[in-house]
């Protein structure tokens, strides 16, 4: 079945899910609900009341593939402002035995989710970019199974990212607002215990010296007896200790242990050495679920100064942005076009990337394989002080905090948590709530990296105390490219200065230069904005300003990629290219700029 043909044929039988997982880390029994899924458009949103999620006839509905971007190809303003899709899935059981639980598991899905299975609702999720899972309450044992997501790509005032809307005659929003299942979809076979979260974390007191791995594992009992549970582990050889315990029904306990690892193979960009931590879960002495894990032995810390110590040593990294964007499939990347994006990192030399939102896993297993350093970041972007006072846009932006911390704190590559970019240049009484409550949080679940936030580089904003309670800040300098407030960003030349002034503000903070770019979509001089040349230029120059910096940590092109933002989005570019940011080192269709051979060999002669 091709994408797009329609189906009118009545019920049929349902494939069955394959065996397996794009990324290797996690729990064992996965399955991939892959094959052939069908989706139908509701733009008048009357899905609900006729019905869609009790249909079982194939009429109406057009074949795909998940994971999807139902507006992919669509760069209208309505496509952009959101609409309504349905996605149905027709399957059958890999297995038919009664001695197994089946979880349903959404790597990411934009923007709010309501699950059907066989006509029962199992529940809903807001928010792209994270995971969720869902009971299967109804699920056939033998036979068809019909499965329906609702999918409303429409934003609301008070979502999170504040994207994908008009206000005031224009659209607002930092990336194309994507509706869709933009990720994998899973089965997860369960014989009763489970282990929901996984947590592998290495400490290193004195890089020279001893490391101490240090598991925590929630086990959940889905059974309505108490459960006598016992937890095996072992890594780099060594065998992990866990105390048995009863789990209670229906309830859930915490396994911890640890293990010495003595003259540890540390983690570095330059040498991404990994352990594989392997547990496996038994109840009564039988085998009921297995967990791998790969990991890295690495500290991090800020000194005095604000220069990172990555096991003690000064680094100094530098790579690009990225963007889950591609003209084809949107925001619905293929784990082939995920390769090819951390590919293209590795030809630039890159030791650090960043996205706007928790990346996809696997290329976050790219880059715990490949050596580069990950600034991770929930999707808070361009948000007032007055939609932080709200209590409801509060929890929405900390429960995004919560989960990415929970679901990426044992990859190595991870070093910052970052709590947004480009918010309110001021902060008022709601962001300062925001930003100590998430700060707090982050520090809880994983005191081993740094927390951090983006914001804009304007002169004419003050030294900003709160900033003075976090680990890292990464600044977004587009000196010489857009004019600012009281075009203040203007000249370039003034960057070198505004960068010593943000030392002088924040000396203890670890300072990194999270965005530099500029547009380039056509042939021309080096004095007009838009060219090749232009974009080659304006590296070169901030490259060497970066230089003369000892305190800089760090440093970002903004971005790997051309990316969609928004309907009539310029860019600063006096021939613009809308929807596209064509501030990419490749554009859009994959092709490589003259820039990115500028920016690889610029790479080439930072100092590391």
């Amino acid at each position: 079945m091709l994408a797009g043909i329609a189906i009118s044929a009545p019920d049929a039988r349902g494939d069955t899910p394959t065996a397996g997982s794009v990324y290797r880390d996690g729990p064992s029994g996965r399955y991939i609900v892959g094959g052939t899924w069908y989706r139908r458009s509701d733009t008048a949103d009357r899905g609900l009341k006729r019905g869609y999620q009790r249909e079982t006839s194939r009429r109406g509905w057009r074949g795909v593939t998940v994971p999807n971007a139902a507006n992919a190809t669509d760069n209208s303003a309505r496509s952009y402002l959101g609409s309504v899709w349905w996605y149905r899935k027709d399957f059958e059981l890999p297995s038919a035995s009664t001695a197994f639980q089946w979880i349903l598991r959404f790597e990411s899905v934009n923007n709010r989710a309501t699950v059907w299975l066989n006509g029962r609702r199992l529940g809903a999720h807001t928010g792209g970019y994270l995971p969720f899972e869902l009971g299967t309450k109804g699920l056939k044992r033998r036979g068809t199974n019909h499965l329906v997501v609702r999918v409303d790509g429409r934003r609301r005032p008070l979502d999170v990212p504040a994207g994908g809307a008009r206000r005031g005659g224009r659209y607002v929003g930092g990336w194309w607002n994507y509706a869709g299942i933009l990720r994998e979809v899973y089965l997860r076979k369960v014989e009763g215990l489970d282990m929901v979260n996984v947590n592998v974390r290495p400490d290193l007191p004195n890089p020279a010296g001893a490391a101490t791995v240090r598991v925590r594992a929630i086990v959940a009992n889905y059974t309505g007896v108490a459960a006598d549970t016992t937890l095996e582990g072992s890594v780099a050889g060594h065998k992990m200790a866990f105390t048995g315990s009863i789990v209670p029904a229906g309830s859930f306990h915490i396994f911890r242990g640890s293990v010495r690892v003595e003259n540890p193979k540390l983690w570095t960009p330059s040498q991404p050495n990994l352990y594989t931590l392997k547990l496996a879960l038994s109840h009564d002495g039988e085998q009921v679920q297995t967990y791998t894990q790969h990991t890295g032995v690495r500290s991090i810390k800020v000194d005095e100064n604000g220069r990172l110590l990555l096991n003690g040593k000064n680094v100094f990294l530098r790579g690009a942005s990225i963007h889950e964007d591609d003209p084809t499939t949107g925001a619905a990347l293929s784990p082939t076009q995920i390769r090819n994006d951390v590919d293209l990192l590795r030809q630039l030399g890159a030791s650090m990337t960043r996205a706007h939102y928790p990346l996809h896993p696997l290329t976050l297993e790219l880059a715990d394989r490949y050596g580069i350093l990950v600034w991770s970041e929930v999707p808070v972007y361009q948000m007032s002080d007055s939609l932080f006072a709200k209590a409801a846009v509060r929890r929405q932006a900390i429960s995004m905090v919560r989960d990415m911390v929970n679901r990426d704190r044992s990859h190595p590559s991870v070093l910052v948590w970052s709590l947004g970019n480009e918010n309110t240049s001021r902060p008022g009484a709601g962001f300062t709530r925001y930003v100590r409550s998430a700060a707090r949080l982050v520090r809880q679940l994983d005191p081993t990296r740094l927390v951090g936030l983006a914001f804009p580089g304007y002169p004419t904003v003050g030294k900003q105390q709160l900033y003075t309670e976090l680990d890292a800040l990464g600044v977004n300098d587009y000196f010489g490219w857009y004019t600012g407030p009281q075009n203040s960003i203007a000249d370039r030349s003034g960057l070198s200065a505004y960068l010593e002034r943000l030392h002088d503000d924040y000396r203890n903070q670890a300072l990194f230069v999270t965005e530099f770019g500029a547009e380039a979509a056509r042939a021309g001089p080096v004095n007009e904005k838009g060219t090749y040349a232009f974009q080659q230029d304006f590296l070169t120059y901030h490259m060497g300003v970066f230089a003369q910096k000892p305190f800089l940590n760090g440093a970002l092109v903004w971005i790997l990629r051309d990316f969609k933002v928004k309907p009539g989005y310029d860019g600063g570019n006096p021939v613009p290219t809308p929807p596209y940011n064509a501030k990419g080192l490749v554009d859009a269709g994959g092709t490589k700029k003259p820039a990115f051979d500028t920016a690889r060999k610029l790479f080439a002669e930072a100092p590391r």
